[in-house]
């Protein structure tokens, strides 16, 4: 059962051009380097360019479980707090079919 974790960030203005190439990074390393990440998304509006989205797939939870506990994930997250105004996360497990 796929697990899908969507992300939104609401960026400091003034910072969304340091957060942005640390972001790909972040998506690229997970996607290369960790087994149970299947997709990592990062979108943008351009109408909005403070406000990113991230769609990410993983096997499971514990695959995403993984992913948080990441050298790359913990260098990232401590990188871009101050870049951040908010942050809402929410999760999805795939329904049985």
């Amino acid at each position: 059962m796929t697990y899908a974790v969507c992300v939104t960030f609401s960026l400091h203005p003034d910072r969304v051009e340091d957060f942005m190439p640390l972001m790909i990074a972040n998506a690229q390393t997970s996607l290369a380097q960790e087994v149970g990440c299947l997709q990592f998304d990062v979108l943008t509006e351009p109408d909005r360019p403070a406000e990113v989205f991230l769609y990410e797939l993983y096997t499971d939870r514990a695959a995403f479980d993984v992913h948080l506990g990441s050298l790359h994930f913990k260098n990232f997250d401590a990188a871009v707090g101050p870049m951040i105004a908010a942050k809402d996360i929410k999760t999805f497990s795939q329904v049985a079919q």
